[in-house]
């Protein structure tokens, strides 16, 4: 439907991307639109019913008595203009701005209808001769009003996903003085130079260089690596990751809209703003109907009175044209599929945040996925234990490994425990190694867990052969050594999530093409995309080209949809056609997509795309429904048969205008018969697993 009405409560669009706060103002304006909508659609719906009840149309037409007093037409006509002027004010409003625009639509369409029933009731109640259609101008009204209302709640949530980028960045930081001490400032007076301790269990704050101190680093989140980062004396730090294990004192080295959580706000702004805003059928088929009721109405005017007809009867027949092609069925006939679909979609795990662009996924010829936490768990798994010293079983192997991880807090190594059976012994003179693994006496045995260069380097030899094949093959693998031989390694893998391959397959069949882009590594992204199906593979991505290679493939194939669930995918979610997130993702990925997965099962991306073709298709029916009946309607209604005694008068229009608009409710109903039961997700995620290594 036209938002043009939206002029009367303040036009949001121009400050809408200022910045983070503009884009929440933006979303308070939509909000505030749909409280508005939704008080004027329930004082009016509580005037209509007297309104109807005094009207003899609307229960005759029932087989029952109307409510008649002395001065009732007065009331009638009273309670008339109050939904009139308060009512329609957003209608009457939003056609002033379509006019001013030469863009005739929804708004245009609605003001002409309740304005000539309106006036024409008036004038009746004024002695014209005639029936006067109070009740007709009242309902419609009251539909139009719904409409709108249902069409703002499903529009008032977007536009948050800038607030969730900036929440990321830590309100305050430790800024260290020259002496050493801490002292807690805002994070927006850091200047470039200033020098920032950063705790574990802390975000970082800035952009920055590691001046002393070592930790590993969570950039699962910007970068899509799904292991965390060691840092060192001299590595780079990027603002929003989340230091996990140690204390590091920070240079910063950017700040403001030079930081890469910036950079990727703006990112997010210029997709968002470059989204295509094509009409909706529903204003197509509002600009058609309002010059057809427009000229109908002046053409049927002046044909009666050429005729010789008396004025009134003329006036009558005009009315009656204009109030037809103004049918309360096209106020229905796209938010009630999109309010049925919704629901559909959220009772089954998918939450419809943009209508436009799920709409649009009918014509969706390329999904793109991210890996991490969307093809994958986002988590670690053992995925193999490796031995190469006869020695040694892989149960004892792995236990050794599990008495020096069980005090470290790296993921790798946390993986490593829980898939440990033995109950790791005690451990003397344990010690973590930055950047390298972890070593100590277990047994009397002196035992390391290393990363596979630092294996190498303590060993002073390659690797061998087995080891040597999982490192290539892009597992994360922990070499294990004992009295300074190398005995076996622990492959630890994202495993692919159950569902994942079932849903390539399914989008293959459907003629759906599917790509992965991810951060990580190309060896890593290779063995998941094998495993899922994915022919395609794009690795070590930075967000900024994810966005640019979505652009990419749409120019080439056509329009696509991106999955993904981190803030590295935020730019390419919201400059994809359709943004999909996974439900168990950040808030930002959540915030920018059209779409979010409750669930975590990719199978639901399947499901997006089939609903989107279904409801389309009932939006085609409806807007049928709510149209088509014009081309009979509107020739009787002007008295092409008066001649033979077939006459369409105003009360008998609005009737038949009803009869359709039932027709098109029931119609959105049956959109819930039309999707079969296994397209939906929610039997598969509520039956899903983690895959075991």
């Amino acid at each position: 439907m036209d938002h043009g009405g939206h002029e009367a409560h303040g036009n949001a669009a121009g400050g809408k991307h200022a910045g983070a706060g503009g884009h929440a103002a933006g979303t308070g304006e939509h909000a505030s639109h749909g409280v508005d909508f939704a008080r004027r659609f329930w004082i009016c719906l509580a005037l209509t019913v007297p309104v109807i009840a005094i009207s003899p149309m609307p229960l005759e037409f029932f087989g029952l008595p109307h409510l008649a007093f002395p001065g009732d037409d007065v009331v009638l006509m009273a309670l008339a203009t109050v939904i009139y002027a308060y009512g329609g004010w957003p209608f009457l409003t939003g056609m002033r701005g379509e006019v001013a625009r030469r863009s005739i639509g929804m708004m245009t369409l609605v003001s002409v209808g309740i304005t000539t029933a309106y006036a024409y009731s008036v004038a009746v109640g004024l002695g014209l001769e005639g029936e006067p259609v109070y009740w007709e101008l009242a309902t419609l009204v009251d539909v139009m009003l719904l409409g709108h209302w249902i069409e703002m709640r499903s529009t008032a949530a977007a536009g948050r996903a800038l607030d969730a980028l900036a929440r990321l960045v830590p309100a305050d930081s430790h800024r260290l003085d020259a002496d050493g001490a801490a002292h807690d400032v805002p994070t927006s007076e850091l200047i470039v130079g200033d020098r920032v301790m950063v705790r574990p269990g802390e975000r970082i704050p800035v952009d920055g260089t590691v001046v002393s101190g070592s930790t590993a680093v969570d950039e699962a989140l910007v970068t899509g690596e799904s292991v965390p980062v060691s840092k060192r004396e001299g590595d780079p730090v990027v603002g929003g990751s989340l230091n996990t294990t140690g204390s590091v004192t920070v240079r910063v080295d950017r700040t403001g809209a030079e930081g890469f959580i910036s950079q990727v706000i703006e990112l997010v702004r210029e997709a968002q703003q470059s989204k295509s805003r094509t009409q909706r059928l529903a204003d197509k088929a509002a600009a058609v109907l309002t010059w057809i009721a427009l000229g109908s109405g002046v053409a049927t005017l002046a044909t009666w009175l050429v005729l010789g007809a008396p004025v009134a009867y003329a006036l009558e027949r005009a009315v009656s044209v204009i109030v037809i092609a103004c049918p309360h069925a096209l106020g229905l006939a796209i938010p009630l599929v999109v309010a049925v679909s919704t629901s559909l979609a959220a009772a089954n795990g998918l939450l419809i945040r943009d209508r436009a662009a799920f709409e649009g996924a009918r014509g969706v010829r390329t999904v793109v996925f991210d890996k991490t936490g969307t093809l994958t768990q986002g988590g670690f798994a053992v995925a193999e234990v490796a031995v190469v010293d006869a020695g040694f079983s892989a149960e004892e192997a792995l236990a050794l490994a599990a008495a020096l991880e069980a005090r470290s807090e790296h993921p790798v190594g946390t993986a490593i425990v829980a898939a440990s059976a033995d109950v790791p012994p005690d451990v003397d003179d344990f010690e973590a190694l930055p950047g390298s693994g972890v070593r100590g006496r277990v047994g009397g045995r002196e035992v390391a867990v290393l990363s596979p260069d630092a294996a190498v380097t303590m060993s002073g030899s390659s690797l061998p052969a087995r080891i040597a094949e999982l490192v290539a093959r892009g597992d994360t693998a922990a070499v294990i050594v004992v009295d300074g031989e190398t005995v076996a390694a622990v492959a630890v893998a994202d495993t692919t999530r159950d569902t994942a391959a079932g849903a390539i397959e399914r989008l293959t069949a459907s003629g759906v093409s599917a790509v992965m882009i991810t951060g990580d590594a190309q060896a890593v992204a290779e063995r998941v995309a094998t495993e899922v199906g994915i022919t395609e593979v794009h690795a070590r991505v930075r967000p900024e080209d994810k966005a640019s290679e979505v652009r990419r493939i749409r120019d080439a194939h056509g329009p696509v949809a991106m999955v993904g669930d981190g803030i590295n995918d935020a730019p390419a979610l919201a400059e994809a056609d359709l943004g999909i997130a996974i439900g168990a993702g950040t808030d930002v990925a959540v915030e920018t997509a059209d779409v979010v997965l409750v669930s975590d099962d990719p199978a639901g991306v399947v499901a997006v795309l089939e609903l989107s073709r279904r409801t389309y298709s009932k939006m085609l029916q409806n807007l049928a429904w709510a149209t088509g009946y014009n081309v009979i309607a509107l020739p009787l209604a002007a008295g092409v048969l008066a001649p033979w005694g077939v006459v369409l008068t105003p009360a008998a229009g609005a009737a038949f205008m009803a009869a359709s608009t039932v027709i098109v409710a029931l119609n959105s109903r049956l959109l819930r018969m039309s999707v079969p039961g296994d397209q939906s997700p929610g039997a598969s995620a509520a039956g899903s697993h983690h895959s075991s290594p």
